[in-house]
């Protein structure tokens, strides 16, 4: 579920799941985002904002397990102008061309 908001950079979505096993979500989610230089997962309890992102092509996200119950909520943040499709083409090209995978995103223009 994506949030409106009056932004001029980023996109907050908030994403739902039923989980059907008893697992440690943070851990899962930090063991398997460790090696992504675009992935942040965030300590268990955070939130994150777009305004941490602005600029970034990373993805900031949190995981959360309400009352420990059968819901998992997962929090997204991107700038959609970086870690969107521009950000994303320049990210897949240097796959491609098995260049080094941050190459030309680590300095993105801030306009607007």
């Amino acid at each position: 579920m994506p949030h409106l908001t009056p932004l001029i950079r980023g996109i907050h979505a908030t994403l739902y799941a039923k989980v059907s096993a008893d697992i440690d979500l943070q851990v899962l989610f930090e063991k398997r985002y460790a090696g992504e230089a675009f992935v942040d997962v965030m300590p268990a309890g955070a939130h994150p904002e777009t305004r941490s992102v602005r600029g970034a092509n990373v993805c900031r996200i949190a995981v959360h397990r309400p009352q420990g119950g059968d819901t998992v909520v997962v929090l997204s943040v991107i700038d959609n102008l970086v870690k969107g499709a521009a950000g994303q083409a320049v990210q897949n090209m240097n796959i491609l061309f098995d260049l080094p995978e941050d190459m030309a995103l680590a300095d993105v223009g801030m306009l607007p």
